[in-house]
């Protein structure tokens, strides 16, 4: 049959990897679509430069716009990642009715409703299974396999180099620092971190898991985020000696109500004993949380270029099927509209670290400042004396905006000399 041509945006460490399988695999994949497929070409930014992958030079060209707008090329593979130029170099694809296949996580979470929207003008594909936890299979059972089901929370480590740090924070005692400039060394975090350690990355990644899981628009605007560079080697050994872990969770629940949806990436202890706190080193896991369904957890690599390129070869494959039998893939469902609500209005519970004074009635005007702003205490212990005294308290489930501000008077109090940490938690023991 006449081959499906393939135009390839990037041929850095996804694209050469997606290269190399095109090439390895050419026979089988050809059979599992029902016609060969065939690289038109790749674009680059520099055709001098060295590359992973055996690519034909006549294959290679800077000109991507004119690449994507070819006449004979039928799916475009977006692998460069940012904002522009993949956004326009995708629209004008889409404009002339070309799938689109693409591992961008950061342009769907900043203008998913842009792209969507032009692929359904042009009657084309759009797969992006690529751009949430890697090789993990996990945007085609949210979009698919779960479509009948009513997804009730989204729990993930959807961040390799975070999870990294926070394990060898964990099993070796090392600083925030420290683990950093280890997971540096091995090539798990970049020079400049800030994307992942400050939780950009998840954040983007828990837009686009919580628009699929309630068919609601969501952006990384949207989403609370914080990082783990607060994170201290004392928390860490804390919550360890609890039977609990520290990691970066991107979360995406429905409010008790089911009138709107919260999506937060942050810190959180979870009990030992919960799927996700085995999770270990740059290894990515989501945890899905389905009325029907029950739970289910999806675990695998979710980076590096191998990985992800084992993601856009799937979707290549099924793009490609579509197109040979005249059909398309799922559109985007937004129908429910649900709005994302404040952080102050999420409901967890918080264990809360208090450098106290030493002396009689400390434990009673805490507890009192935790009532007046209707904080219910789970538990409560003293650790320490004189001046090491610290009461640590765990909360039953609370508003963000009543712990915030019963930390906010705690810190007037001549008796609190220091709030030492506040950690959120997760899961449903106590710790």
């Amino acid at each position: 049959m006449k081959p499906l041509k393939v135009a390839l945006l990037g041929c850095g460490v996804v694209g050469s990897q997606v290269v190399r399988l095109l090439h390895e695999q050419a026979d089988d994949l050809a059979a599992r679509v029902g016609a060969p497929l065939e690289l038109a070409g790749v674009a680059v930014r520099r055709l001098g430069r060295k590359r992973d992958a055996d690519v034909d030079p006549a294959l290679l060209t800077t000109d991507a716009e004119a690449l994507v707008t070819r006449d004979d090329v039928d799916i475009v593979v977006e692998v460069i990642g940012g904002i522009e130029p993949a956004r326009s170099l995708i629209l004008a694809a889409m404009a002339r009715g070309k799938s689109v296949v693409t591992a961008n996580k950061a342009l769907l979470a900043e203008d998913g409703a842009t792209i969507h929207a032009a692929a359904k003008a042009g009657g084309a594909d759009l797969y992006f299974e690529a751009s949430v936890a890697g090789a993990i299979p996990l945007i085609r059972p949210m979009r698919e396999s779960l479509n009948g089901d009513r997804v009730r929370r989204v729990l993930g480590i959807v961040n390799g180099t975070t999870n990294y740090i926070l394990d060898k924070m964990d099993s070796t005692g090392a600083s925030f620092t420290d683990a950093l400039e280890e997971a540096q060394a091995l090539g798990y975090a970049e020079a400049d971190p800030t994307a992942d350690v400050e939780g950009f990355d998840a954040a983007a990644k828990a837009a686009i898991l919580a628009g699929l899981a309630y068919h609601s628009r969501v952006t990384a605007a949207d989403v609370h985020r914080e990082g783990i560079t607060e994170v201290t080697a004392t928390d860490v050994a804390s919550a360890k000696a609890m039977g609990y872990v520290i990691k970066l969770l991107a979360i995406c629940a429905r409010s008790d109500d089911g009138r709107s949806v919260g999506v937060r990436v942050h810190p959180a202890m979870i009990p030992r004993t919960h799927p996700l706190a085995g999770v270990r080193e740059a290894y990515n896991a989501v945890f899905v949380e389905a009325e029907s369904a029950g739970e289910l957890m999806f675990y695998g690599k979710g980076a590096g270029g191998a990985p992800t390129a084992s993601a856009v070869l799937g979707d290549i494959v099924a793009v490609a099927r579509n197109r040979l039998s005249g059909a398309r893939g799922p559109e985007e469902s937004t129908y429910a509209g649900l709005p994302v609500h404040p952080m102050g209005e999420t409901v967890t519970r918080y264990h809360v670290s208090l450098d106290v004074a030493d002396k009689p009635g400390v434990l009673a005007r805490v507890a009192d400042m935790f009532a007046k702003h209707d904080v219910s205490i789970q538990t409560v212990r003293q650790e320490g004396h004189g001046d090491d005294a610290q009461l640590v308290l765990v909360t039953h489930r609370a508003t963000d905006a009543a712990l915030s501000g019963t930390i906010e008077s705690l810190r007037e109090l001549d008796i609190v000399r220091a709030v030492a940490s506040v950690m959120r938690v997760e899961g449903d023991e106590t710790p």
